[in-house]
């Protein structure tokens, strides 16, 4: 009579193992156990310290964003890359990063969340002015689900760099929405949800530099916080002057106050001028030219709103200048389909 014979293989250890853990006796098994949990311990803080480390350090993304041409291809040079010459500004931040990540093997990130239709978002960058570059950071939809993000918002947190089948960097931790711990965000009323009330806070828009045109705009048309205003004039009559010197006033009598400064369908230089006349920390100067197709004048002026909406929601006076609300409409009568009105 032929005998049968089973013969029974793990190809793992890890049954196996956790198999003679439980015939050991109770103490030693505590023993291993406390010893498996203590070196898990020091493994993950020794990841967070390493984390916290270049948190602080100057490889943030939004650092190399703000450099020149000159001085990315200096620091190119300085860290031994090759083949960057003719890069596009972009595209050395890419390659930059990608090194840096081979050595320290994650990043920080930060940028203002678009969410696009197909679910997933990138975080964008405000010194690009909200375009499409190749250092956007993906956010997946899961994580968008997860914190209930919103476009506009600003996140932040650990990136990794993108695989071989893969263009971005993707977040892998969300550690900040607005300055904030990320899971506060569902206590925040929606911007649509808060009452409309009217202004109780005035603007004040006289600077200590002596302005006449401000300061007669002060006696005669002031401003209060939550107001909405709209200069008329002729063209080349100075309407762009004078919002960049009442941006200047709001900045100077409101420090606390986030200024925008849209700039939609205008020339370059009048950008760069814009940006070299009106900055600072609370800020910001996002331009979209006259060489750009009216689909990037909608998506800006969006981005702009939703990111204003985002911040009021946390609690921040923002006030916006926009140049010009006519040449938006324009952009909006040719995207928009026609029903047989025109804005």
């Amino acid at each position: 009579m032929a005998k049968s014979i089973k013969l029974q293989t793990s190809e793992t250890d890890g049954p196996v193992a956790s198999k003679n853990i439980e015939e050991l006796d109770p103490k030693t098994k505590r023993e291993k156990v406390e010893t498996r949990h203590q070196r898990e311990s020091a493994i993950t803080r020794a990841a967070d310290e390493r984390y916290e480390k270049i948190k602080q350090s100057e490889i943030h993304i939004a650092d190399l964003q703000r450099l020149t041409m000159k001085d990315l291809m200096q620091l190119a040079k300085e860290e031994n890359l090759t083949e960057y010459t003719g890069l596009k500004k972009q595209d050395l931040i890419f390659k930059i990063l990608k090194e840096r990540t081979k050595v320290n093997g994650l990043m920080f990130g930060e940028g203002t969340l678009e969410i696009l239709p197909d679910g997933f978002g990138f975080l964008r960058s405000p010194d690009y002015h909200y375009l499409p570059c190749p250092d956007d950071i993906y956010v997946s939809p899961s994580q968008i689900r997860r914190f209930g993000l919103r476009t506009g918002a600003i996140v932040a947190g650990q990136i990794r760099p993108p695989k071989e089948n893969e263009r971005y960097f993707a977040l892998l931790r969300v550690e900040a929405v607005n300055g904030c711990d990320p899971e506060i965000l569902t206590t925040k009323v929606f911007f649509d949800d808060l009452t409309p009330l009217h202004p109780k806070e005035r603007l004040r828009l006289s600077s200590p530099a002596g302005n006449l045109s401000t300061r007669i705009v002060d006696l005669v048309a002031p401003v209060g916080m939550g107001q909405r205003g709209l200069i008329v004039s002729p063209p080349r009559a100075g309407k762009t002057v004078m919002l960049q010197e009442m941006a200047k006033c709001v900045l100077g009598s409101h420090p606390n106050a986030y200024v925008f400064i849209l700039l939609i369908d205008e020339r370059p230089e009048e950008v760069t001028d814009m940006e070299r006349q009106v900055g600072g920390d609370r800020c910001e100067v996002v331009s979209s030219t006259f060489d750009e197709p009216p689909s990037r004048h909608i998506q800006v002026s969006e981005m702009v709103i939703e990111k204003a909406k985002r911040m009021v929601e946390y609690g921040e006076d923002v006030v916006i200048f926009l140049d010009s609300i006519t040449r938006l409409a324009r952009a909006w009568n040719t995207e928009v389909p026609h029903s047989g009105k025109i804005l």
